[in-house]
């Protein structure tokens, strides 16, 4: 196995090489306005079924949920059965903007699986997530008021 890290973790409180799973991703830029698409694939050590993948995904919490910050999405991922989801237009705004549509999930014949995903790039990407960051570094007390 090549043994090059793909990408990097934290534990506790330091970034570590992260060698699994492997994932690969490509960003779809289409004349649309406020939404980013990106086509990714992805290989497991143990590959997990499609239903544990949308379990995971509906069920998935992160710190800004836990911590339920103002501008936290409540539901982050959301998952769209239909095979022409997620689309710009319709989904970019789910959750204020701040959540992430995915959708088409499929097996691959080179990877396990592969999908499609949204972000809004204005809400969730540039402003929307630097309000979020702020709110979760405050709560993590990192950042505080005078």
């Amino acid at each position: 196995m090549n043994r090059n890290p793909l990408r990097y973790g934290v534990e506790g409180n330091k970034i570590v090489k992260a060698y699994e799973p492997i994932i690969t991703a490509q960003c779809i830029r289409v004349p649309a306005t406020e939404g980013h698409l990106a086509a990714v694939s992805v290989s497991f050590k143990h590959k997990p079924t499609m239903d544990t993948i949308i379990e995971r995904w509906k069920n998935y919490k992160g710190k800004p949920q836990l911590l339920k910050l103002p501008n936290a999405p409540k539901q982050f991922l959301t998952y769209f059965s239909e095979d022409n989801r997620p689309q710009t237009k319709l989904d970019r705004d789910v959750e204020k903007g701040m959540g992430i549509t995915l959708g088409r999930l499929r097996e691959d014949s080179i990877f396990d699986y592969k999908f499609v995903c949204l972000s809004h790039n204005t809400l969730r990407g540039a402003a929307g997530g630097s309000v979020l960051t702020a709110e979760f570094l405050a709560a993590e007390g990192y950042i505080v008021s005078k």
